[in-house]
């Protein structure tokens, strides 16, 4: 999106908003500052507010449970993962997963069952990503199992406020020994964003994307065709993030309250 094609959309209604979580509105589980007047700023003009999430380090109860004791009490259907993606996948397809993620994570799959083949499902293991269990796993694709990424970031913003190591590296590293290329069910997947955009029944054409992941968040809503896409300068977000990412950003700004601002009173 050229700067021109971005300052166009600006001026197009929204009639919803999608807003990222970690690095948006909380971090290290905390609200950061404004972050609930902002989105109570949004109910109270009427729009509806969807919330993603590329997290696979805890399941959606807890997504929901920790955005609540954060000031952000949700429905948890206003809010989608890739683990719900991933279960729909497999039940569609009908899998049951090999899991590479973090044990947490494990209480939004169904059990293995052994009438069924696995599709070999993998998220933000953290300290699982041993040896053992990529091998496992590579094992699996080998024999020619299906590949579901839950997400593939590069980095997340981690709890003391550093850059680490996301499942992206891990997602490239099965892709390359196996030849499998993965599906990827979170963001920047183009159905992820469509399955987030049905929860508010909007067009997506009349939606807005807030957060902090130029690639994933900003430049992937915008291929799936949301109108505006605003980049916040908190959580994961870098100096320069928006210029080396394409589509760019509508706009750059401080944080979710200047991100509502610009939503609401529709400044340039």
């Amino acid at each position: 999106m050229t700067a021109a094609r971005a300052a166009a959309t600006i001026g197009i209604m929204v009639t919803g908003v999608l807003l990222d979580i970690a690095g948006v509105l909380t971090e290290a589980g905390a609200a950061l500052p404004g972050g609930p007047e902002a989105v109570a700023r949004l109910r109270e003009a009427g729009l509806p507010v969807g919330y993603l999430t590329n997290t696979t380090r805890k399941p959606k109860r807890r997504v929901v449970e920790d955005l609540a004791a954060a000031g952000y009490p949700v429905d948890p259907r206003a809010v989608t993962t890739p683990a719900a993606a991933a279960v729909e996948w497999l039940r569609d397809n009908g899998y049951a997963p090999h899991l590479l993620s973090h044990p947490d994570l494990n209480e939004d799959f169904p059990a293995s069952g052994s009438d069924r083949p696995v599709a070999v499902v993998v998220g933000d293991a953290g300290e699982a990503f041993t040896y053992a269990a990529l091998n496992a796993a590579f094992r699996h694709l080998a024999d020619g199992a299906p590949f579901l990424a839950l997400a593939a970031n590069r980095v997340f913003s981690d709890a003391d406020g550093v850059l680490s190591l996301d499942a992206g590296a891990f997602v490239a590293a099965l892709d390359y020994a196996s030849g499998t290329a993965p599906i990827v069910l979170g963001k920047p997947s183009r159905a992820f964003f469509d399955r987030a955009v049905e929860s508010l029944g909007c067009d997506p054409g009349e939606v807005a994307m807030v957060g902090d992941d130029a690639e994933a968040d900003v430049a992937g809503a915008l291929r799936a065709g949301i109108a505006q896409a605003w980049l916040v300068r908190t959580g994961k977000y870098r100096d320069g993030d928006e210029d080396r990412v394409d589509p760019a950003p509508t706009g750059v700004v401080a944080d979710i309250g200047e991100a509502v601002d610009r939503l609401l009173g529709g400044a340039g």
